[in-house]
């Protein structure tokens, strides 16, 4: 691991106590190195059943079901104070939060506060969080600024969805067609 500039963890990764085992070698090789961290789906479900202390390095993307288990609270609880959330989430854990959903909230334990006003319910799919992380994790490789790359992630992430809604309707909106727009803006 140690010639990643940044890592992602969770889609995919289980939650047997062998990933737990994992997740902590991760945390513990990037804080050892100052890597940035992505920590999604399983992930966020084994660091909501076993907390650790993290650092602004270490990017945390919960959907609201793994935000409440991240806090200890119901689901209806962090729909009702999104920002509050994902604050909550930052200051618990040390780590910036992209609380995504309608609105994605980006929360920094310093305090800093962002909403994602792009994206619409098309992005409401299956492997859209997988997506986010990778394109995350990928512009988190290119910077120390873990912040800004998972504003800038968050955003560019949103608009891809927003374009092909605006072409072809939200059903058009898909993880694959995601990434095919991400390259097209980039081009």
């Amino acid at each position: 691991m140690s010639h990643a500039d940044s890592i992602v963890m969770g889609p995919g990764v289980g939650q047997a106590d062998a990933a737990n085992v994992l997740l902590d070698q991760v945390v513990n090789a990037c804080a050892a190195t100052r890597q940035r961290l992505l920590l999604d789906a399983d992930a966020l479900n084994l660091l909501a059943r076993s907390p650790r202390r993290l650092t602004d390095r270490v990017v945390l993307t919960p959907h609201p079901t793994e935000a409440a288990r991240l806090l200890g609270i119901s689901t209806p609880e962090v729909h009702s104070d999104r920002p509050g959330a994902a604050a909550a989430i930052a200051q618990r854990f040390g780590a910036i939060c992209v609380l995504k959903g309608a609105g994605t909230v980006l929360a920094h334990p310093d305090g800093r506060l962002a909403i994602c006003a792009a994206g619409n319910p098309g992005m409401a799919a299956a492997g859209m969080g997988d997506v986010l992380s990778g394109l995350g994790g990928g512009l988190m490789a290119q910077s120390d600024d873990a912040w800004s790359m998972a504003c800038v992630a968050t955003l560019l992430h949103a608009q891809a969805g927003d374009r092909i809604a605006a072409r072809l309707g939200e059903r058009a909106v898909t993880p694959s067609a995601v990434i095919d727009e991400l390259g097209e803006m980039s081009a």
